[in-house]
């Protein structure tokens, strides 16, 4: 389980942290992005449009949301590290998947983004010292500091696997 104080983190993200059971960031990172890897390989085709509701995404859009997100958190993970301090605005996920495109886009492609981003991400993580991972800044209106980042972006891609298991599969 990670150290964090909750001063590094709005509670919003209690949910994601809550499913990350790393203590150490960049093994998460790169562990839980094998796993998630695999499982997305064992996918049927069939259901890669499905929806489980009317209103909600189908796995090729969960999957752009997880990419998209882990590119917004890795950047604001930058720009908190090199201590820039400007306050850093939100996103309206539900925008970025209407505009995403990724059910006209290849599976197998969306998967190799998946592990280009991570890869992406685990080298900026290893970039860190321990000086910079405690760096806090300001993201949508909230606190929140560079490991907490981390530590979420394995939690968040988690619980989307979770929500794919229970409710598409």
């Amino acid at each position: 389980m990670n150290n964090l104080n909750s001063s590094e983190y709005h509670p919003y993200y209690e949910l994601y942290l809550s499913k990350c059971s790393f203590m150490h960031i960049i093994e998460g990172l790169e562990q839980s992005g094998k796993e998630f890897e695999t499982f997305l390989k064992s996918i049927p085709v069939e259901k890669q449009l499905f929806k489980y509701a009317p209103d909600k995404w189908t796995i090729k859009e969960v999957l752009v949301h997880i990419i998209d997100t882990e590119r917004i958190f890795a950047y604001r993970s930058l720009r908190i590290a090199r201590r820039d301090v400007t306050a850093l605005p939100g996103f309206d996920q539900d925008e970025y998947v209407l505009n995403c495109n990724a059910n006209s886009r290849n599976f197998e492609e969306l998967i190799s983004e998946f592990i280009s981003v991570r890869n992406a991400t685990i080298s900026l993580f290893k970039s860190f010292n321990a000086e910079d991972l405690l760096q806090k800044g300001t993201a949508s209106n909230n606190p929140i500091s560079v490991r907490a980042l981390g530590y979420i972006l394995i939690g968040h891609q988690n619980h989307h696997q979770e929500i794919i298991e229970e409710r598409y599969l």
